[in-house]
């Protein structure tokens, strides 16, 4: 009976979809760290210039409504790039902001992201003691 009721997903259309979508967002980062090679950057700055644009870019986006409705379309392919990071600490921040600065925006801001954030500060932190420590030695 599930299986009589269940909508068929066209599995080949998304797949492309994904992979178009995310790719075009790839491609656009790539484009916006050749600019700021242009304009003098060293390919470490360009890159995290490159990152903070990319981050700023799928927040306003998804602050004004349209990286959902791409998504739509896209799947994984918005979930991938640096901008789906962006898309998943402002989606919750906008659906709660309606209780408050601290207990709506702040506070939910972070219960998707929060963990790989913590996760990743751990992490480099532990990293950069063994080095240390290594160097020491």
């Amino acid at each position: 009976m599930v299986k009589k009721e269940n909508i068929k997903s066209p599995i080949i259309k998304n797949i492309i979809f994904a992979f178009l979508i995310g790719g075009g967002i790839c491609t656009i980062g790539q484009a916006v760290q050749n600019l700021f090679k242009l304009f003098g950057l060293d390919k470490d700055e360009a890159s995290i210039a490159t990152a903070i644009v990319l981050i700023f870019l799928g927040a306003l986006f998804t602050g004004i409504g349209i990286y959902d409705k791409l998504a739509k379309y896209a799947g994984a392919g918005t979930l991938v790039p640096i901008t789906g990071f962006a898309n998943a600490i402002v989606s919750p921040a906008m659906e709660f902001k309606s209780e408050g600065i601290v207990l709506g925006l702040a506070v939910k801001m972070f219960a998707i992201a929060g963990p790989v954030l913590v996760f990743g500060i751990v992490v480099s932190v532990v990293y950069g003691l063994i080095i240390y420590i290594f160097k020491l030695v």
